[in-house]
């Protein structure tokens, strides 16, 4: 994992050098001002980035790479990709921006659309929502304003149903972190909550009339054997997965609140602390002005009570966002399992 934490900053690193071509995608579309609306993408990066997860990705490995298109109005076109390359710790000389910069440059010469829009990224059981993603998003989105992190599940779509999403950074979040304050009194004041995290972008997949016409000829050759596999009423571990992923994020969701009510209770003692100290202290003055003796100086009250530092809320956000997730997840799947037992109920009532 260290590899990808350090492909996931310099893909940050890199788009911060591509904010010109940025600009020169939204003079193409002309309204460079209006926000990403929606996301059109090419069928052919849906499959490259399908092939990439096959490639390269296993277990709770994620994969990731650039996403390069223009923006066209309030839409947002992505039209290729390149993954970032598998490397370890030891190549130390590797330079991954040198490397986007070289294959964005090379793109280019063959005529190929090679600006900067945003990135992807792979999921284990929808497990994206981290401080890795949301700082990676940030510096891409604050360099190219219209840039999006498209998130593709595997096993969710080894299910049946093709799931890639995309998002983007609320507004409000943006200036939270240009701010980098993440105490509970900005996040309150800012209105942050784990809903207004993060807004998904609706996603159009986009093929030619010649790709069209080689699916229909594809789905006509297939068997028919596949497609009632769909069916089957055996549920696999994926819910379970889920369940117990969500327990896990509950466990440290508990935790956190443990030290935050822990830092309440340091705080109120603390207070009580120094109320009792400036009563002492008032009552010693008037003792010593009674016998005529000057008052004691005044003391700086923060030094002698040194304010307890909150613990950071965003990890807070963050978990209850991947618990969120994991609810939808659950929700969507628990649907689809009892839609298929009604369905089998009334066939066999029928058959009956």
């Amino acid at each position: 994992m260290a590899s990808r934490k350090e492909g996931t900053g310099s893909a940050a690193t890199s788009s911060s050098s591509t904010t010109g071509a940025s600009g020169k995608g939204k003079s193409k579309g002309g309204s460079g001002d209006s926000a990403v609306k929606q996301v059109q993408i090419d069928g052919l990066v849906v499959l490259k980035i399908i092939k990439h997860y096959q490639e390269e990705g296993q277990g709770t490995e994620v994969v990731q790479g650039v996403l390069l298109g223009l923006v066209v109005e309030d839409r947002l076109e992505i039209t290729n990709c390149f993954p970032f390359p598998q490397h370890t710790e030891d190549d130390a000389d590797f330079d991954e921006v040198q490397y986007q910069m070289e294959m964005m440059r090379s793109l280019r010469h063959v005529n190929i659309d090679h600006l900067h829009v945003g990135w992807y990224q792979s999921t284990y059981y929808g497990s994206f929502v981290t401080r890795a993603l949301l700082d990676s998003q940030f510096s891409y989105q604050h360099a190219i304003e219209e840039s999006v992190v498209l998130i593709y599940d595997p096993i969710k779509t080894a299910q049946g149903s093709l799931s890639l999403k995309a998002y983007r950074l609320t507004p409000k979040l943006m200036e939270v972190c240009k701010e980098k304050d993440f105490s509970p009194e900005a996040l309150k004041k800012g209105n942050i909550t784990f809903e207004h995290m993060f807004e998904e972008v609706p996603i159009v997949i986009k093929n030619s009339h010649l790709i069209n016409v080689l699916m229909w000829e594809l789905e006509k050759k297939s068997a028919v054997a596949d497609k009632h596999e769909l069916l089957s009423l055996a549920s696999s571990n994926h819910l379970g997965k889920n369940l117990q992923l969500l327990m896990d994020r509950v466990d440290e969701m508990s935790q956190d609140i443990v030290k935050y009510n822990t830092y309440l209770r340091n705080t109120s003692k603390q207070q009580q602390q120094k109320h009792q100290y400036q009563q002492r202290r008032q009552q010693e003055n008037m003792q010593r002005q009674s016998r005529g003796e000057p008052p004691l100086p005044e003391e700086d009250l923060s030094k002698l009570f040194k304010p307890h530092q909150p613990p950071a809320r965003m990890d807070s956000l963050l978990i209850a966002g991947q618990i969120n997730t994991y609810c939808q997840n659950i929700k969507e799947f628990t649907a689809q399992n009892l839609g298929k037992l009604f369905m089998a109920q009334a066939l066999q009532e029928y058959n009956n």
